[in-house]
């Protein structure tokens, strides 16, 4: 399976995401990828408030990503929002060339380093498993990464690869914590991770100290079954293609069987 992880930096400006997504997918396209993968909050930055804005655009984005798609002839998974009474969803939507989709609203909040996500953002509270290119793939945004079950329960239902968006916030020790997360999740479940993230504002010329909001360390990275990392991404934009070995699953779920060990399921 041939992925490409897009790494951007998104704005307040949709129409703008809207063009370096298209500008992605094309590249992601020539390149023969099964699936190209953009990071969390691709269609609005977490730099202001979410309901009114998505409100506004969330017809208009989502359109983008499914026509992209089409006319490419490629899956696409991309982190957006919709309308949830007075606060939003905040969703991976993977769109198929055949105009078909799946949605994944993200489970866990992130509630944490003064950051209160759920003023704006209402909680999931389903699991999406997906296919591409005859892959299953785990559906996971972000703050999802910290809670393993959830990996398991994925890795049990028979995903080979867990998708993690993320506009990972930046702070001491953040770095060496997103490494170990998406490390660990590809240990505990068996499985590839392909973690994909907001590049660094201050790559692209935005301070955040400006905003408390988690907009991005760059760093995106894949992880095999085993625990051995395929590529890492520096903090800026950047467009990385990775092939996955998909017997390495197999493999790893009879050398290292931690899900049919595990007591009490976990």
């Amino acid at each position: 399976m041939r992925i490409a992880l897009a790494q951007i930096s998104s704005s307040r400006d949709v129409a703008q995401n809207i063009e370096l997504l298209r500008e992605n997918v094309a590249t992601a396209a020539q390149h023969d990828a099964d699936l190209v993968v953009f990071p969390e909050a691709s269609m609005l930055s977490f730099e202001g408030p979410l309901p009114d804005e998505t409100a506004a655009h969330q017809g208009e984005w989502e359109k983008a990503v499914k026509d992209a798609a089409q006319r490419h002839g490629i899956a696409i998974a991309a982190g957006g929002f919709k309308t949830a009474g007075e606060r939003v969803y905040n969703q991976l939507l993977l769109a198929y060339p055949d105009g078909s989709e799946k949605i994944y609203n993200k489970m866990h909040l992130f509630d944490a380093y003064g950051f209160e996500e759920s003023e704006n953002v209402a909680p999931g509270d389903e699991l999406v498993l997906a296919e591409v290119a005859g892959t299953k793939l785990g559906l996971t945004v972000c703050y999802d990464v910290r809670f393993p079950k959830l990996y398991a329960e994925y890795s049990r239902a028979g995903a080979q690869v867990m998708l993690v968006i993320a506009s990972w916030g930046e702070g001491s020790g953040k770095v060496d914590q997103w490494r170990a997360l998406t490390t660990a999740r590809a240990l505990d479940s068996n499985s590839y991770v392909v973690a994909v993230g907001q590049a660094h504002p201050l790559t692209v010329g935005s301070d955040p100290d400006e905003s408390p909001a988690p907009l991005g360390i760059g760093r995106s990275r894949v992880i095999d079954p085993f625990g051995r990392e395929l590529v890492e991404l520096g903090e800026s934009p950047d467009l990385r293609l990775v092939e996955l070995d998909l017997e390495l699953v197999e493999e790893a779920h009879q050398k290292l069987p931690v899900l049919e060990n595990a007591k009490l399921g976990y």
